[in-house]
């Protein structure tokens, strides 16, 4: 591996692990009473991780599994979508 594929991995991962942190951090944001959209983090907090969110929950809601459950599960699957295209890009790096 040269330091091309090493940086570009480094990247990958850096990008993934603070996106990871975000939706963390929303997810307690969102139990607390002045939770997100109340404050300016809050509402940086959702602008930021929305446009991975949104699209997951709409997936969810259309599943099956979604539909008044009551629960938000996007942000676990979202996660889990997340770790799998982090791995994706790591190995097509890593075959190049």
């Amino acid at each position: 591996m040269n330091s091309i594929q090493a940086l570009l991995i480094s990247a990958i991962g850096v990008f993934f692990y603070v996106l990871e942190i975000l939706i963390f951090v929303r997810i307690l944001f969102s139990w607390l009473p002045f939770g997100v959209g109340y404050n300016s983090i809050g509402r940086l907090l959702y602008q930021l991780t929305e446009p991975i969110l949104g699209p997951v929950r709409n997936m969810v809601d259309k599943s099956p599994l979604g539909g008044g459950m009551g629960l938000d599960f996007s942000p676990i699957f979202a996660l889990i979508l997340m770790r799998l295209v982090q791995t994706l890009l790591v190995a097509a790096i890593r075959m190049f």
